[in-house]
């Protein structure tokens, strides 16, 4: 069967889908959710204001069947602070046209929840590191969490035969210098390293210009030590620009939105904990989805308005930075999960 092809704008179709579970995290990374900000007091979002498991089985079956859509990643959040995801996984994973059902974690709770996940039907995770010293990482997690615990929940996930890759945000002053240790480490361990440069997704992480260490800065401290060549990327619209090893098959990526902007090719749709639908990373505003999905809106009636949404989308906030207003409110990572 063919699949649909919903384009927008500029023509880019509708492949990928991220799926906020929760706006709950047990950590405060400082470049997402800083403590300061995301206090004991916060308010987090109420349950009833969640989407509940029915309601993102159905819009995630409208996406795949009229939407193109054929990738799911499960975000927070922290995702696995939402109990019994692994009933969602399961629903989304018999839901025909789905092709891929991976997820984004800090890691932490891994270890007690790999298993069910992976026989639920996840495929992959991708898993936050963002050093490999304990005062370093205690600090940047805000909660003073260690290194091992991490390391525990990459071993559970990797035992439990998911995929797994790595996530390191580089920031100018924080943890650049990690960067080789970073690649040596889990070169060593068989798993895909992604190195992250630190982006102004929303408002609350004083993104500044300088604080950026770009990708030609890593893979240039990188490919000193062990050199690297360009590899092909895996699919249109791949986020990572992949390198490996020269003289083996051991790769790393590394996701540039600042200094290399792939705007060009996104064909990501994000929906946040609450139902709101997000078309851009750097958005200010998402659209209400919960509301009418409520209100008894029939399958073909949600289907236009999804429809609609994306055939309007014009987003390219990475090639515009330059000349848009940088200080503009933003949503928050936290709350639609990067």
């Amino acid at each position: 069967m063919t699949k649909p092809q919903v384009l927008d704008q500029l023509n880019r179709p509708l492949r990928d889908l991220r799926i906020s579970v929760t706006d709950k995290c047990n950590f405060r990374c400082s470049y997402c959710m800083p403590a300061e900000i995301f206090g004991p007091d916060f308010q987090f979002l109420k349950k009833d204001q969640l989407l509940s498991f029915e309601e993102l089985e159905r819009l995630t079956k409208i996406f795949v069947d009229s939407l193109g859509v054929q990738k799911i990643r499960i975000t927070g959040g922290e995702p696995l602070m939402r109990k019994d995801l692994d009933h969602l996984i399961t629903k989304i994973n018999a839901i025909k046209g789905v092709e891929d059902i991976a997820m984004t974690t800090n890691g932490s709770l891994l270890p007690k929840y790999a298993k069910p996940l992976k026989e639920a039907g996840l495929k992959r995770v991708s898993i936050s590191l963002d050093s490999l010293k304990d005062e370093v990482f205690g600090k940047i997690n805000g909660r003073g969490v260690t290194v091992q615990t991490v390391l525990d929940g990459i071993d559970a996930a990797a035992d439990a035969g998911l995929q797994v890759k790595i996530n390191m945000v580089v920031k100018k002053g924080m943890n650049e210098d990690e960067i080789i240790p970073m690649a040596k480490f889990f070169r060593e361990k068989g798993h895909i390293l992604r190195f992250i440069e630190f982006m102004d997704v929303g408002n609350t992480n004083q993104w500044k210009l300088d604080d950026v260490y770009s990708k030609k800065q890593i893979i240039e401290d990188i490919n000193s030590v062990m050199p690297l060549e360009a590899i092909a990327p895996n699919y249109t619209g791949e986020v990572a620009t992949r390198f490996r090893y020269v003289g083996s098959h051991d790769e790393i990526g590394v996701i540039s939105s600042v200094s290399d902007a792939f705007c060009s090719s996104c064909n990501r749709a994000r929906l946040s904990a609450e139902g709101k639908l997000y078309t851009c990373l750097f958005a200010t505003n998402g659209h209400d989805i919960r509301s009418p999905l409520r209100s008894n809106l029939s399958d073909e009636e949600l289907t236009e308005l999804l429809q609609n949404l994306w055939n309007g989308r014009k987003d390219r906030y990475s090639e515009e930075r330059g000349s848009v207003t940088r200080d503009r409110s933003k949503v928050e990572m936290s709350h639609i999960g990067g």
